[in-house]
């Protein structure tokens, strides 16, 4: 079952990845390819069965989307310093303490703030978070989770 997953979620990558060629942008096309990714990841999360299919294939297409658009707007440092805030912000904030991240360069800009923190079954820390993120005037929320590795490092989970 692993494989075939594996080979839908390869398969839908593949075809997003066509359909990006006709868009703007390297980042838009490398948003769009790892959006659809990230959502069939969390999708594949959700479900058992053909509901489980179904639960990957939108959620490949809806993270293909955002990713495309958030991925046209945000450049290389933008995505740098949004990474190493979220990362700093999951580490060391407290539920409710928002630190934010700004790229002078381009005008975006960002603010991380961790919601809940739980301990998961399998022992890891897991923490949501919401990120606020604003392109050119206008607010985007993205809501996630993210689990802490043995490296010390933070994994978005969904």
């Amino acid at each position: 079952m692993k494989i075939s997953k594996f080979v839908l979620v390869l398969g839908m990558a593949a075809f997003l990845a066509a359909c990006a060629e006709n868009q703007n942008s390297e980042k838009q096309t490398l948003g769009t390819i790892i959006g659809a990714g990230l959502g069939a990841l969390a999708g594949s999360q959700v479900g058992s069965g053909k509901g489980k299919l179904a639960a990957v294939a939108i959620g490949a297409l809806g993270g293909a989307f955002a990713g495309g658009q958030l991925g046209k707007a945000l450049d290389d440092v933008d995505r740098l310093k949004a990474h190493q805030t979220q990362q700093t912000v999951l580490e060391k904030n407290k539920d409710g303490q928002s630190s934010t991240w700004n790229n002078p360069n381009t005008g975006h800009s960002g603010r991380v703030t961790p919601t809940n923190t739980q301990q998961a079954s399998t022992g890891e820390y897991c923490r949501e978070y919401e990120h606020e993120i604003t392109v050119d005037g206008r607010k985007e929320v993205v809501k996630g989770t993210a689990c802490r590795q043995r490296d010390g490092s933070w994994r978005v989970i969904n």
